[in-house]
């Protein structure tokens, strides 16, 4: 198929994942276990988002700050052996690249051990303009790491230049959050959290409750993902469940980044928010049956092949 020229800037948290599976337990004392497979992969709400947008078909560039280490390094390798381009990182000297150890549990559930690191440095200072000037679409993975008004600086220069805005997060749903990333909400097309940050942030005790409070507060539109249910997309006058795709979880690591850059490109090539969540579906599906969010050599065609002859529930 033809695909239509979509250039990203995927702007935020970049972090080096090293997973372990299967894990049950932690060994107690200096006690040792065997695992099949220990694998490490870039990730990140902006990096594991930029990564499956390549996939997809999509010009990306990675910006944001990492270490001047190893970590970097190997970061660096992993998003550009991915078809990323990572000249816009930023490298901090004296910081360490962020880092996550995920034991993967045998369901694919995982608990998560995390390093802030170089991502807390982050802003406005450091942000190529001349870059998101040039961009179609800019996702800002992580906006509650700057606050919300540094976000909002940067989202409403791009809306300024026709650019598509995008963002999701990385932080938990904790009350009083919402607050500090609100003045962004205004400057965003596209909302992309999941169920847990909604009702945590919003305090409301439905989903499609959280994401019309997100719509009051200023968002174009919320896609939220919920795990094995799909997702919701709300907008101002809809909501549409699209649901999730039958598939043998072996990690849901990236599978929120991955339903970001499907959701994305779907835009991109015209469909409609619901169509496009139907990709996100599919890509976070693909992504889900291995390890790590750069898992699965699929491209834009083998994610569209999965979305054929389903169904979307529209509710309203």
């Amino acid at each position: 198929m033809t695909n239509r020229p979509m250039t990203v800037i995927a702007m935020g948290v970049h972090v080096l994942d090293v997973l372990v599976r299967p894990v049950e337990e932690i060994p107690e004392g200096q006690g040792g276990q065997l695992v099949e497979q220990i694998k490490m992969t870039a990730a990140g709400s902006a990096g594991g988002t930029a990564l499956t947008l390549a996939k997809l078909g999509a010009t990306v560039r990675s910006a944001g700050a990492i270490g001047a280490d190893p970590i970097g390094d190997l970061l660096v390798t992993l998003l550009e052996r991915g078809g990323v381009d990572a000249s816009l990182l930023v490298r901090r000297e004296g910081e360490q690249t962020s880092s996550s150890v995920l034991p993967i549990r045998p369901d694919g559930s995982r608990p998560a051990f995390h390093v802030i690191g170089a991502n807390g440095t982050y802003g406005p200072d450091d942000v190529p303009w001349d870059a998101i000037a040039s961009a179609s679409h800019l996702h800002l993975g992580g906006p509650e790491f700057m606050g919300g008004e540094a976000a909002a600086r940067i989202l409403s220069f791009a809306r300024e230049h026709g650019v598509v805005t995008s963002a999701d997060f990385l932080a938990p749903g904790e009350p009083g959050l919402l607050e500090w990333i609100a003045p962004a909400l205004p400057h965003l097309d596209h909302v992309l959290p999941n169920d847990e940050q909604v009702l945590g942030f919003t305090g409301t005790t439905t989903l499609a409750e959280g994401c019309r409070a997100l719509i009051g507060l200023g968002a174009g539109c919320v896609a939220a993902t919920a795990g094995a249910d799909g997702a919701l997309v709300v907008d101002g006058t809809s909501e549409t469940v699209v649901p999730a795709f039958a598939v043998e979880v072996v990690d849901t690591t990236g599978c929120g980044d991955a339903f970001s850059a499907g959701f994305l490109r779907g835009l991109s090539l015209g469909r409609t928010p619901a169509e496009a969540a139907e990709l996100g579906c599919a890509a976070a599906a693909l992504v889900a049956g291995g390890l790590g969010s750069d898992h699965g050599d699929f491209d834009l065609d083998a994610a569209l092949d999965l979305t054929r002859n389903e169904v979307v529930e529209a509710t309203s």
